[in-house]
């Protein structure tokens, strides 16, 4: 049987040390590297499942690094693991290539359960232009266009939007789109989704794309 090969790269030893144990005491086999001439060296020689990157290294932001590797058709998941927290970090993690994004300080155990389901995901590139009839929009360029008309969105709805386009046709709970595009300071009771999901629908305009779901979230979905 192949064992599953991760690669981390943190240039805190002590923290390397910790997430690769969690990980191999997972059943990951556990590739390590300090900074992204080691990561360099490490994808170079081998295939891995997923990286996780601390976001600054000492040679530079990984941030950087992943994306000049998308756009080359790199398609191996990559969760950045930081601790800056803001909202738009976050959202310049998705959009540079990241799939997921984990705030330190962290549970070992967490981090260990989003790279088991990055492992399974496997290595299918997202495409950096997510569309949906006639909607489209641009990561890379941090774009949206509606019948190729652009539109300005702000920072949460454009987040919000790519969380809805990348899960087309499902239901997306306000939970995960509170987790994915706000910052830990958000109230998950208030309606701060709601105020945003709505302005994008006046902005979308007819015929609706986003459609809710009662008593579990928003869907996505061209009817």
């Amino acid at each position: 049987m192949t064992t599953t090969r991760v690669l981390v790269v943190e240039d805190d030893e002590n923290l390397r040390f910790a997430v690769a144990t969690e990980l191999t005491a997972g059943g990951l086999a556990v590739v390590t590297a300090a900074d992204l001439a080691g990561a360099d060296a490490a994808l170079r020689a081998g295939d891995v499942a997923c990286v996780v990157f601390d976001r600054m290294l000492p040679d530079g932001d990984s941030l950087h690094f992943v994306e000049r590797r998308r756009r080359r058709g790199w398609a191996v998941p990559v969760l950045f693991l930081t601790a800056r927290d803001s909202t738009q970090d976050r959202v310049d993690g998705f959009a540079h290539g990241g799939d997921d994004y984990l705030v330190k300080p962290f549970s070992p155990a967490e981090l260990a359960a989003r790279v088991h389901v990055l492992c399974r995901r496997g290595g299918t590139l997202r495409p950096s232009v997510l569309s949906l009839a006639d909607l489209e929009l641009d990561s890379a360029r941090r774009e949206v266009r509606r019948s190729g008309v652009l539109l300005t969105l702000s920072d949460k709805e454009f987040a919000v939007l790519e969380v809805l386009l990348i899960r087309a046709g499902q239901v997306v709970s306000r939970e995960d789109l509170l987790e994915h595009c706000w910052d830990g300071s958000a109230d998950p009771v208030a309606n701060v989704v709601d105020a945003v999901v709505k302005r994008l629908r006046a902005k979308l305009r007819a015929p609706g794309l986003i459609h809710s779901v009662r008593g579990a979230g928003y869907r996505l979905a061209a009817e």
